[in-house]
């Protein structure tokens, strides 16, 4: 029987998945209580792609490796589900991603399976990645049937598949809590600081004519508010308890339309005005062989390095997934199509520009 979510805790729910997440909680019927545990506010949001009032969301600052700081949270929001989708970004130092996918995964596994929350929370929900599977070769139409790579990629997929083991080994512990792992490939849409950013900086460099690979591999690239909304789907599925073919399961989300990888910078370099008159195509091997030196001088310098094999194969490679298992059990089907997504991400890029012309003529 399926029972309405009454209070949502959601960790990392400042960031740019979170902020998605808590809008689509916040339109449902009947609205649960919605709360955010991050180790910064929200930022300020666009109304033109945010529905919910930032006054109805309850904020909490917390350290997600800190067990007494994350009791002190459960106490006061006394979630029935949590969802878990706080990791850093691509980029950053090792130590990092596992300190927050790892150890603070384990952390607010840990606290959540004490017996005192045995009476409130039910269900953890967590945003694993699409690349936990990935070790460098083709995707094509993968499913939860692919393994796990004995070494991963990079220190963030490997922190990634730790965290998913962990949130999926709590399945049925302490009182019956109910778990699972979403695994999403390629965000982007309003909001995105990283990809579609990343996408842009480009533009900065003349790098528009370069292309590794040939740009006849598949990729999925997903829209946030899918994302968002599986999220929304796979909470309600754990709480239902005539649903028994989610909890200790993994389901990979996309939008189900893989394009050519570079039909996505390009789509973004045109909407700014900018179509490479020609292309300058770099081999897949000559692009490893250069990320090899760029990590190993990384290494020596002790830096992350930007530019790794894992980031050269990742964009040489098809790697386009099956959502069979996400539709049938989940319910799950993508409700902005990919268009869409783009346009409405072009939109919010162009809001984002005028504001800060808008800004930058005030300060003169």
């Amino acid at each position: 029987m399926a029972t309405p979510i009454s209070s949502i805790l959601i960790i990392g729910g400042s960031g740019f998945l979170g902020c998605h997440l808590v809008d689509h909680f916040y339109r449902l019927t009947p609205r649960p209580d919605i709360h955010i545990c991050d180790i910064r506010p929200p930022p300020a949001l666009s109304p033109n792609f945010y529905s919910f009032n930032p006054n109805a969301i309850s904020f909490h600052r917390g350290d997600i490796t800190d067990p007494d700081s994350l009791r002190e949270i459960f106490r006061e929001t006394k979630p029935d589900v949590i969802i878990h989708s706080a990791s850093p970004v691509h980029g950053m130092g090792k130590d990092i991603y596992f300190k927050v996918n790892v150890d603070g995964t384990q952390t607010i596994v840990d606290v959540a399976l004490e017996q005192e929350f045995w009476s409130t929370i039910k269900a953890i929900v967590y945003t694993s990645s699409a690349s936990v599977i990935y070790n460098g070769a083709d995707l094509k139409n993968a499913d939860e049937t692919f393994p796990i790579p004995e070494v991963a990629m990079d220190a963030y997929n490997e922190t990634k598949v730790l965290g998913e083991q962990i949130v999926l080994d709590a399945n049925g512990k302490g009182a019956g809590l109910k778990t699972c792992t979403l695994r999403p490939s390629g965000l982007f849409g309003p909001g995105d600081r990283q990809l579609v950013p990343g996408m842009l900086a480009v533009l900065k460099t003349n790098g528009t004519i370069f292309q590794l690979g040939d740009n006849l591999n598949l990729f999925d690239f997903t829209y946030i508010g899918n994302v968002a909304h599986a999220h929304v789907l796979a909470a309600q599925k754990l709480l239902d308890s005539g649903v028994t073919d989610v909890a200790g399961e993994s389901f990979f989300i996309t939008n189900d339309a893989p394009v050519y990888f570079f039909t996505m910078p390009r789509t973004i370099w045109a909407h700014k005005g900018y179509v490479p008159k020609f292309i300058i195509s770099m081999p897949r091997s000559v692009g490893m062989r250069l990320a090899y030196l760029s990590e190993l001088y990384s290494k020596l310098r002790g830096k992350e390095a930007l530019f790794t094999r894992f980031r050269v194969a990742f964009t040489c490679a098809n790697r386009y997934f099956n959502i069979t298992k996400a539709v049938k059990r989940l319910g799950y089907a993508p409700i902005v199509g990919l268009e869409e997504g783009i346009r409405r991400t072009l939109d919010w890029i162009d809001e984002e520009e005028a504001a800060k012309n808008e800004a930058a003529k005030k300060e003169q």
